[in-house]
């Protein structure tokens, strides 16, 4: 077995508070991203006596579950244990303490089996996990954002010894977690990743690559013409239509599922603030919506899921809803200035849509009375316009490692060794583009959702790089994974899920003195199992797959 070369940190096994050496600051564990799988790993690690530096890129916790992903997608709830299990839980005994308006969508979604609660308010998703931190000793570093260059590793050949912050803060750490949506601290660690689709072929799956065969759902009910000449192909493509085919059925490439925001909306007067018009605003973006609403289309309400309080988490339904299809392709391997300007296309376009159809007398006068019952949450995003202040990055780097989890592991068609977690949700992928089909008309392409009747482990071995390219570093979202299986493990429970698993793992490779990738794997999963964490397939009753 190989031995975790121990740092001369000025730290000693059981410390539990930081120091200080020279200007950085020192701790067992670095984690940087406070997704819900920074946090569970801090918390984890810091009650086994570890000193944490948790390090939030922006001035909230919480990821996607305080950002207005309150319909969780859960799967099968009987596959969640843990740390998971329990924020389920806590957000339950919440709402028993204060009780909640609007109907009653907690106890559809507990119906019979159950001590949690499965829908809620992002501000209550942040006070629960703000309380555990307190609860735990833990003060996350606020607006840390990593330098997105190589030199912003330090390392001494296969270890990770320190990170460098924008402003110039280092912190030095034993173990380093990696829990950004993005990737960001593996890459700059020179961990192999990649983005987009692989091939069917590379990993022997079907559902990876271009699926125009499979694109049913999400996509045109009726055929619209793209041109801003109806009929006339000379005159051009009207907006957010791709020019050129769309590739060969199955093929790879590097295009990325879409992103949006899920707004939290409600029609309640009282708490009901304005959609805010881009100062950009130009009706012309929306023109294909609007032939498809000439043409008869009114199914717009459907993804209007409802949380407690007369509130909704708003996700994208139809061909042209809240995602903005295309518009995202650069931003997995993109600085932070360019991120920027995606995260404000993004608001632009996804404000401007509803403002559209609420304002704009290009849009049927039902659908304008319709929508303009609604507004933002005024009690939500208080600090930010009532507007989600994360952006839904389903997917950006993956992480590519020893082993990759594939389609075929997920449906029980390979063995998944050393399982640290499980997961249940549905295979899936949001649209990838939107194109023009040989018959002349709109089409968008990428939208896949396989069922799954099973629970199905998620290996130790998919959260570790190579040991060639880094020994004391986790990546519990990033994971290494195929695009369509990453379509299923990346839901905000299995990260919670993972997170725990990594932070158990990294106590174990300080207290052995080993490196990540040879933790002994008996002692994890008997930590693991001791700790309610689900490991081994379960049955259960299935829950469809409710949000995306």
């Amino acid at each position: 077995m190989r031995t975790l070369a121990v740092l001369a940190l000025g730290l000693v096994a059981g410390c539990t508070g930081s120091a200080r050496q020279g200007d950085a600051k020192v701790a067992d564990l670095v984690i940087y991203g406070c997704t819900p799988a920074g946090l569970t790993a801090a918390i984890t690690a810091k009650s086994r006596d570890r000193s944490v530096v948790l390090l939030c890129p922006e001035r909230h916790v919480g990821g996607m579950t305080t950002n207005g992903l309150g319909w969780a997608d859960t799967g099968n709830h009987a596959a969640i244990g843990g740390m998971a299990r329990r924020f389920y839980q806590d957000v339950k005994t919440h709402y028993q303490a204060v009780g909640f308006k609007g109907i009653a969508t907690s106890q559809s979604k507990t119906e019979g089996e159950e001590d949690a609660m499965w829908v809620f308010e992002p501000h209550v998703a942040e006070t629960i996990y703000l309380r555990w931190l307190k609860d735990a000793g833990i003060e996350p570093v606020f607006n840390a954002k990593l330098r997105l260059d190589s030199s912003a590793v330090e390392k001494r050949d296969q270890q990770i010894v320190s990170i460098q912050m924008l402003d110039g803060a280092r912190y030095t750490g034993r173990v380093f977690v990696d829990a950004t949506y993005e990737g960001d601290l593996m890459a700059m660690a020179g961990v192999s990743f990649t983005t987009g689709r692989e091939g069917n072929a590379m990993y022997g799956e079907d559902y990876n690559g271009v699926q125009t065969a499979n694109a049913e759902q999400h996509n045109f009910e009726i055929d619209i013409d793209p041109y801003v000449k109806p009929g006339d192909r000379s005159s051009g493509l009207v907006p957010l239509v791709e020019p050129g085919p769309p590739g060969e059925q199955g093929a790879g490439d590097k295009r990325i599922q879409a992103y949006n925001f899920r707004l939290c909306m409600t029609k309640d007067p009282a708490n009901r603030a304005p959609v805010p018009k881009p100062a950009d605003y130009d009706p012309w973006t929306y023109e294909l919506l609007g032939r498809y609403l000439d043409a008869g289309w009114r199914h717009k309400f459907r993804k209007f899921d409802p949380i407690p309080n007369n509130k909704t988490d708003v996700n994208n339904y139809g061909a042209i809803s809240t995602d903005f299809i295309g518009g995202n392709y650069d931003y997995p391997t993109a600085g932070y200035e360019r991120r920027r300007q995606i995260f404000e296309a993004h608001k632009n376009y996804q404000s401007g849509l509803i403002w559209f159809m609420q304002n704009d007398p290009r849009v049927p006068t039902d659908v304008r009375q319709s929508m303009s019952e609604w507004g933002l949450c005024a009690d939500e995003f208080v600090d930010n316009g009532h507007w989600p202040r994360e952006m839904y990055v389903r997917e950006a780097r993956r992480m590519v490692s020893d082993f990759v989890m594939t389609e075929r592991h997920l449906e029980g068609q390979l063995p998944t060794p050393r399982s640290v977690g499980l997961g249940s949700y549905t295979m899936d992928s949001h649209n990838v583009q939107r194109y023009v089909n040989a018959d002349g008309f709109a089409r968008n392409e990428g939208d896949v959702q396989i069922h799954l009747d099973r629970t199905y482990e998620i290996s130790y071995d998919a959260i570790v790089p190579r040991a060639a390219e880094s020994t004391n570093l986790f990546v519990p979202v990033a994971v290494s994974a195929s695009h369509i299986a990453y379509g299923s493990i990346r839901m905000e429970p299995v990260f919670m899920i993972l997170g725990q698993s990594v932070g158990e793992a990294a106590v174990l490779a300080i207290e052995q003195g080993v490196r990540v990738q040879d933790v002994s794997y008996e002692k994890l999963a008997a930590r693991l199992r001791d700790r309610g964490q689900l490991i081994d397939p379960v049955g259960g009753k299935y829950v469809p797959a409710p949000s995306r």
